[in-house]
C-alpha cells in the first residue's frame, strides 16, 4: 500500500531523513520507533505532504504521492493523528468531527461516519457540545484519531498517540487502534515513545537512527532483539 524509498528530507541545511526505506502493506500495522529526534515526525510529514522530500520516492496505491500537496494526499485517503493531537481547542467536540468530515466528500456520509467514531469513544457523543481544550489529554487524544477517521481513510498515520494520557487510558487508546485496523479494516503506521507497546502491537516494525533505518523486523522479533531492549524497553519502554 505504501512503499517509502530512499527518502531525504532536509530542514534548510540540517538532514533529516537519510535514505529511509520502509513499505506497509495493506492490513498491517506497522510502527516506527527510535530516540527524539530521530526524524520519526518529520518522516510522517512528508508521507502526509507537510515536508517535502529532496529526494526518493513515495508510492501509495500505485500513485507517486511525494509532490502532491496535503491536502491532495488526505484525498487519495491518509490521514494523520499528529503529535500533540492539535485539535481546535475553541471549537466543539462536534465541530471538530465535522472539520474532519469535510475531506470525506464534503461531509456528505457524516451521520454515518460519526457512528463509527462514537463506537470507538462512546465518552465524545457525552462531550459533543463542549469545547476541545476543555476535554482530558486522553479525551482530546480520542478526538484527534475520531476526526483523523471521519475523513474515512485507508491509511492511519498516528504521532505519539499515548504521550501526555494517563495511563489508564493507555490501553483504551491502544485497543481503539487494534479496532481501527482490525474491524473498521484501516492500515496503521504507528510512532509511539511506549516501544514495547507498540511493538507488541505492531505486525512489523522499524528502528530509525539519525535519519536511517538501522534495524527492521516482526514486532516480535524487534521485542527479543538485545539492542532493541537494552535501548528502548528497559525502563518502561521509553527513551
Amino acid at each position: 500500500m505504501l512503499t517509502i524509498t530512499n527518502i531525504e528530507t532536509f530542514y534548510g541545511n540540517i538532514q533529516a531523513l537519510r535514505g529511509v526505506n520502509v513499505k506497509v502493506n495493506s492490513g498491517e500495522i506497522v510502527t516506527l520507533i527510535g530516540s527524539n529526534g530521530a526524524g520519526k515526525s518529520t518522516l510522517l510529514m512528508t508521507i502526509s505532504g507537510v515536508n517535502k522530500a529532496s529526494a526518493g520516492e513515495i508510492i501509495f496505491d500505485n500513485k507517486n504521492i511525494q509532490n502532491l500537496p496535503a491536502h491532495d494526499i488526505v484525498n487519495l485517503g491518509i490521514s494523520q493523528v499528529p503529535e500533540g493531537r492539535r485539535i481546535f481547542s475553541r471549537l466543539t467536540v462536534e465541530d471538530n468531527l465535522r472539520l474532519g468530515a469535510s475531506a470525506n466528500q464534503k461531509g456528505v456520509h457524516y451521520n454515518k461516519e460519526v457512528k463509527d467514531v462514537y463506537d470507538l469513544f462512546p465518552i465524545l457523543k457525552d462531550r459533543l457540545n463542549q469545547r476541545g481544550g476543555t476535554l482530558s489529554g486522553g479525551e482530546q487524544q480520542m478526538l484527534a484519531i475520531g476526526r483523523a477517521m471521519m475523513a474515512k481513510p485507508k491509511m492511519l498515520l498516528l504521532d505519539e498517540p499515548s504521550l501526555g494520557i494517563a495511563p489508564k487510558l493507555v490501553n483504551q487508546i491502544f485497543l481503539a487502534i487494534k479496532n481501527i485496523n482490525r474491524e473498521k479494516k484501516v492500515t496503521i503506521f504507528l510512532i509511539e515513545q511506549n516501544a514495547k507497546k507498540a511493538l507488541e502491537l505492531a505486525d512489523r516494525g522499524y528502528v530509525l537512527v539519525n535519519g536511517n533505518i538501522t534495524l527492521e523486523g516482526t514486532g516480535q522479533e524487534l521485542l527479543k532483539n538485545q539492542d532493541i531492549q537494552a535501548a528502548y524497553l528497559e525502563g518502561g519502554g521509553k527513551k
